[in-house]
């Protein structure tokens, strides 16, 4: 069980597609980070299969700040001690809808709560009718793959040296971000098919390299684009950049944590 790196810091995105927040402690359980990616807007002109609005075709999402109200409930489930010494299979409880509302404050400075029909109108902005939108609320992520996503700081660097002009890290959008020193970049890759130990308890299966899309061309302070971010990263990486896994077990895990490789 070897030591590969520790846990640089730890993002949640409360409504899928918005700006996300740091957190100084996060539970990760089989459906991912707690309060992660609970709220997505539907689009009713997306396919089935990924049926939400996102950066992707409204760039200005991405400006969104999300807030929990009651971030005391936010940050663990509410039996958080029989959570971390529950069997593996058993999932914790889940906070009340009210004590996981979020409020959202938008681009101009203003602040909406999430079901405010007002929100939805902003977002509408600038799209044509034929993207009919609507408000989802769920227990569990709306993820595009895997509940829990990892990214090293050292990949960032790489990438940044190759389109030549340095990265903000939250352009990849991921739960956490690993500084894997002295390893070089992309050297996670070698972690597909493996089990990784985050901290004292919390297992990940490394399912999948990270395929990625437009939303890491689009600057997190401004959504501007710069396409050849993702050029860059399908040409000389497969388009492929990060890592997707699943829990095995649950666990709290907090910045500073040990990331340990459990099979060789």
């Amino acid at each position: 069980m070897a030591v590969v790196g520790k846990v640089e810091s730890l993002w949640r995105y409360p409504v899928k597609s918005m700006r996300g927040e740091e957190i100084t402690q996060s539970y990760l359980g089989y459906s991912g980070v707690y309060g992660d990616r609970l709220y997505a807007v539907h689009d009713r002109s997306a396919p089935e299969g990924f049926p939400f609005l996102t950066g992707r075709e409204q760039e200005q999402m991405l400006l969104y700040q999300p807030k929990f109200r009651h971030p005391e409930h936010a940050a663990n489930p509410p039996n958080l001690a029989e959570a971390e010494s529950n069997e593996l299979g058993l999932t914790p409880v889940y906070a009340d809808t009210a004590d996981l509302a979020v409020d959202i404050q938008t681009p101009s400075g203003e602040v909406l709560a999430i079901d405010d029909p007002a929100l939805i109108t902003r977002l509408a902005q600038g799209l044509d009718r034929s993207h009919p939108l609507s408000l989802l609320r769920s227990h569990r992520s709306f993820t595009d793959c895997r509940p829990v996503s990892i990214f090293s700081m050292q990949t960032m660097r790489q990438i940044g040296e190759e389109v030549g002009f340095a990265l903000d890290k939250r352009r990849f959008r991921a739960n956490i971000y690993a500084d894997l020193a002295p390893m070089d970049g992309f050297a996670e890759n070698a972690f597909v098919g493996r089990k990784l130990q985050i901290g004292t308890k919390a297992v990940i299966a490394i399912t999948d390299r990270d395929p990625r899309c437009k939303m890491i061309t689009l600057d997190p302070n401004t959504a501007e684009a710069r396409p050849e971010l993702l050029r860059t990263v399908r040409d000389r990486h497969e388009g492929k950049a990060g890592l997707y896994g699943a829990m095995l077990v649950e666990g709290t895990v907090r910045p500073g944590d040990e990331i340990r490789l459990l099979d060789q």
